[in-house]
């Protein structure tokens, strides 16, 4: 049963990814109750060992378990890097458990870029996007091929302003030869506050995750949105 003001779950990592989904989600999907859980090792632990170990995916499946068991009716991963914790998890529980980024990843294949720019300022970040990105062609453009670039600027995580994360990234794009790419995504909710100024640097549209992934639980928890929400541009 869907109701007017559903409870939504969300697996933080990092503080700021967690300030900007909050923010995503009062903009996109004010009517849902919003329960944030925090584990700031999981980013670091998994840097440390050079992506997930099974410590690792079992230690956030047993999150995801806890805010299922206290009655999260959807759940949001905002970690990038843990986001094919997600597919064991669909498979374990009838929730929606979506994954950071896979909303904005759908928005970006379904338009008529041809190259996609996937940037990140830590290294789990950029494996893990590309995987979901790559996982998605076959559904959403199976008959339209698209490359996909990589850049790592990891300048841009101790930066002190928007400007000069984004300069990082623009480097790094540029490096990656990545220049000529027609769109750039943010592999990371904590680079969303870049989004302006690295489109104005590299003079192409630059998509984050945290607003699509709200507007996409909108549409399967919020009884007025569903018929309504895909009509809403990313």
């Amino acid at each position: 049963m869907i109701e007017p003001h559903p409870l939504v779950a969300m697996i933080h990592a990092v503080p700021t990814g967690a300030r900007i989904a909050q923010e995503a989600f009062a903009r996109e999907f004010p009517e849902a109750t919003v329960w944030n859980v925090s584990d700031d090792r999981l980013l670091d632990d998994a840097r440390e060992a050079g992506g997930l170990t099974g410590a690792l995916r079992r230690r956030m499946l047993r999150l995801i378990g806890h805010v299922l068991d206290g009655g999260a009716q959807g759940l949001l991963l905002t970690c990038s890097s843990y986001g094919e914790v997600a597919d064991t998890a669909q498979l374990l529980w009838s929730v929606p458990v979506l994954k950071s980024d896979e909303a904005m990843f759908r928005a970006a294949l379904a338009c008529s870029y041809r190259r996609i720019a996937v940037v990140a300022s830590t290294p789990p970040a950029v494996p893990a996007a590309v995987a979901q990105l790559e996982a998605l062609v076959p559904a959403v453009r199976p008959d339209r091929p698209v490359e996909i670039v990589t850049a790592l600027g990891e300048g841009a995580a101790g930066a002190e302003s928007a400007e000069t994360a984004a300069g990082h990234l623009a480097d790094a794009l540029y490096a990656a030869g990545g220049s000529d790419a027609d769109a750039v995504l943010l592999a990371q909710y904590s680079l969303a506050p870049v989004r302006e100024a690295l489109a104005a640097l590299v003079g192409v549209p630059v998509l984050d995750g945290a607003g699509a992934a709200a507007r996409e639980l909108r549409a399967l928890l919020s009884p007025a949105a569903g018929q309504t929400a895909a009509a809403v541009a990313p």
